[in-house]
């Protein structure tokens, strides 16, 4: 029986070992810093496209175009051209309720929700030929989706209790019962533009 047969696990451990010490005395090649460097550079620029794709609703909206092209071949003349901008809403964390003294239920008992977006957009471009005067035949409408930032309606409401008076054997007194009605609040700022433009 061949020994290399009985023992073939310790033959490999052997060979592994010379194969360590080739690399220490430098006969077999180790990876250069200028290879660890690109591939340190490949890593790295995969992590930052990765954290570039990000989803469509942190935009705040989505770009959807309007397909006239058959109907502009079916009927073989020029139609506007026009894409949308079609907001997506995403609610926030609201403020939870303020304790406050003198009251036995907290301030701001149905808190106002944040709710951040946009308004929607359009890009219309209309062919309107020889109707301005030479080189002006089309009509380009541009109204981008602007952000908008929100606050949903609350309420406030306060039970027609008292604290626990000391000076009344602990017992609450009465008051009158009060509510409100938290407005709900709107911030944005729209814009659009108008010109006209030469060429199909």
């Amino acid at each position: 029986m061949r020994a290399d047969a009985v023992f073939p696990l310790r033959q490999r451990q052997l060979r592994g070992t010379d194969v360590n010490s080739r690399i220490r005395e430098g006969t077999v090649a180790e990876m250069k810093p200028t290879t660890r460097g690109t591939l340190a550079a490949v890593v790295t620029g995969a992590a930052a496209a990765a954290l570039a794709a990000t989803p469509a609703a942190a935009a705040g909206s989505v770009p959807v175009p309007v397909p006239l092209g058959g109907v502009s071949q079916s009927l073989g003349t020029p139609v506007p051209e026009a894409s949308l901008d079609v907001p997506l809403l995403t609610p926030g964390t609201p403020d939870g309720p303020r304790y406050t003294t003198g009251r036995l239920l907290p301030e701001g008992i149905l808190p106002q929700v944040p709710i951040s977006g946009s308004l929607p957009g359009a890009d219309l471009r209309a062919p309107l030929p020889r109707l301005l005067g030479e080189g002006f035949d089309h009509l380009d409408v541009d109204a981008p989706a602007s952000g908008l930032h929100t606050l949903g309606p609350g309420l406030d409401l306060d039970a027609p209790l008292t604290q626990p008076d000391p000076h009344n054997f602990g017992l609450p007194g009465l008051k009158a019962p009060e509510a409100g009605l938290l407005a709900p609040v709107v911030r944005t700022v729209a814009g659009a533009g108008l010109g006209t433009d030469s060429g199909r």
